[in-house]
């Protein structure tokens, strides 16, 4: 059974730091990634790496945020610096898998980051 489990969301002040990180099992990922949903808004890319650990970043993010990931562990990270208010939402990881020839993609429940101002 495939397992995503988000940690480390939280309350931090505007310019501050969190480290996120998700915890997968139940099988070998390729692509895993990090997203966020603001309330009232559509649930946005942050963040992709493949398991070779070529990344992605959407440009809201770009330097300031970084992924990374430990294949040993099966887990990813988002390092989140230089945080916004406008950065308060909450964050999910995504994991994309193969089942013979078919692709699949779950999803953590989500954890939630609010900065203050």
């Amino acid at each position: 059974q495939v397992q995503l489990v988000e940690s480390g969301g939280g309350l931090v002040q505007a310019g501050g730091s969190l480290r996120l990180s998700c915890a997968a099992s139940g099988t070998i990922f390729s692509v895993m990634g990090w997203y966020r949903q603001a309330p009232g808004k559509q649930r946005e890319l942050l963040a992709t790496i493949s398991s070779a650990g070529d990344t992605n970043y959407a440009d809201s993010v770009k330097g300031r945020f970084t992924i990374s990931r430990d294949n040993a562990k099966n887990a990813v990270y988002l390092q989140m610096n230089s945080l916004k208010p406008e950065d308060t939402a909450v964050y999910y990881c995504r994991a994309d898998y193969a089942r013979g020839f078919r692709q699949y993609s779950d999803w953590g429940q989500g954890t939630q980051v609010t900065v203050s101002s």
